[in-house]
């Protein structure tokens, strides 16, 4: 969006994903949405009349109130024409608080190819990505946060990351941030009534309770920041790695774990000689489970080199699966882990089906799947646990507003216990609220609009 868009165009964009599928949506929005949708679309049943609340667009936009109409569509140079509903949101209630129509077809991308270059002709634009969600956020009907967690929900990898978009989406991010800039409204409005009567000696607020708010304020955006500072893992999936002696039954539980044969097992020590990489999901967090060369017992440069590798996959890991077969002794020198700092480690026994495992271990068999189901939900717990709760895109993107924010509220708080001039106060409240408007989107700039909005993906 290197140029403002128009939102006087009317727009449209595939809003579901490509490729052949049971249906697709076209999602159309402008002040001609409803008249261009009806050059391709025409109603089994006579709509009902136009409700007088609502207000058509012109002629061919009449007798279609928000609703739901079944129908078809007719194609250039297709003899049948397609079973399509219509679904149809009147401004100003509307996602973009213009007249929305959604075409609902088949998904077939030819068949589409033709509707969209149908809807072009008839006057359409081609959306920019994310333009819908832009027109939401600059109509008032999403703020910044909110809007970004709408690409957030579309690009979740797993029921982890969707509950997080989801929760943003219904304001469990921006929410306090609100609360927080509206405490600081009518914070600077006591202070700065105050201004009007100094010779007076009048205040609005008294100064306890100055400190007292103050100091919330603080304490929610220095917890805004640690959160900010401490999410290692959000946006990443949990990097799981074995290591152990070779013939370990590290490959074994790899594949156990993995559920296919994907590293290959041998009794004889030193067969994997490179790292092997698995994508899990377990239980709704993403997992990268790493199997690596068996540590100790090196005879040449080749499995010297393997071992490199699988100490620089360890030392990279959030969590270690040390394994070691069960009945063997606790004290083997090949037992010995690397030093790598404070990573957490979780003791496994393997081949339990051969002898009983060693004390502090969990046990675990590939071969009659004991140990497996209970290590699965272990990983994901530890992987809950270790992940920090995600934050908004904006935060991230506005760290720096969260840091002056912060700065602004402490000088704030430094003019008030020491009873420094009410203007003082009242310029470093306007600025706390400056970056609060930042980071919801209240305060924003065209530049800022352009960095979020063109990563969406278009149709969103």
């Amino acid at each position: 969006m290197s140029a403002p868009p128009d939102f006087r165009d009317t727009i449209v964009a595939l809003a579901s994903a490509p490729g052949p599928g049971g249906r697709a949506i076209v999602r159309l929005s402008g002040p001609e949405a409803l008249r261009m949708a009806r050059t391709v679309f025409t109603p089994f049943a006579t709509p009902p009349e136009t409700d007088p609340g609502q207000r058509p667009n012109g002629p061919t936009a009449e007798g279609f109130p928000r609703g739901r109409y079944a129908g078809h569509i007719a194609l250039p140079g297709i003899a049948s024409p397609l079973p399509t509903d219509l679904y149809v949101w009147r401004a100003p209630r509307s996602y973009t608080s213009q007249d929305l129509a959604e075409l609902h077809t088949l998904s077939s991308p030819p068949l589409l190819d033709l509707l969209t270059a149908r809807l072009l002709d008839a006057g359409a634009r081609a959306a920019r990505p994310g333009e819908f969600t832009l027109r939401a956020f600059l109509a008032g009907k999403l703020d910044l946060t909110r809007a970004e967690a709408v690409a957030a929900v579309v690009e979740a990898g797993s029921r982890d990351e969707l509950h997080q978009a989801l929760g943003q989406l219904a304001g469990g991010v921006s929410r306090p941030l609100q609360a927080l800039r509206d405490d600081l409204l009518n914070l600077l409005a006591e202070v700065e009534a105050g201004l009007d009567f100094a010779e007076e000696d009048i205040r609005f607020v008294e100064t306890d309770t100055l400190l007292h708010k103050l100091a919330g304020g603080m304490a929610k955006v220095t917890l805004l920041l640690k959160q900010l500072d401490g999410r290692s893992l959000a946006g990443r999936p949990l990097r799981v790695v074995l290591v152990g002696a070779p013939n370990s039954g590290k490959s074994s539980l790899f594949n156990a774990l993995a559920g296919t044969a994907a590293a290959l097992v041998s009794p004889r020590p030193g067969t994997t000689r490179d790292y092997l990489v698995c994508n899990l999901d377990l239980e709704g967090v993403l997992v990268e489970l790493i199997d690596t060369a068996g540590l100790g017992g090196s005879i040449g440069a080749i499995d010297s080199q393997a071992q490199a590798l699988g100490r620089e996959q360890a030392g990279t890991a959030d969590i270690l699966l040390w394994c070691r077969e069960a009945g063997r002794d606790p004290g083997a020198p090949a037992e010995n882990l690397p030093a790598l700092g404070t990573i957490p480690v979780l003791q496994v026994a393997t081949q339990c089906d051969l002898a009983a495992p060693g004390p502090g271990r969990l046990a675990t068999s590939a071969v009659t799947g004991e140990g497996i189901a209970a290590l699965r939900s272990l990983l994901a717990e530890r992987g809950r646990t270790l992940r920090r709760p995600a934050l908004a895109p904006s935060l991230g993107r506005c760290r720096h507003h969260v840091v002056a924010c912060l700065d602004h509220l402490r000088r704030a708080h430094h003019a008030a216990l020491h009873e420094e001039p009410p203007e003082l106060l009242a310029l470093e409240l306007r600025g706390a609220l400056d970056e609060l408007g930042e980071m919801v989107g209240t305060v924003y700039t065209d530049d800022l609009l352009d960095r979020v909005f063109s990563r969406f993906c278009i149709g969103k």
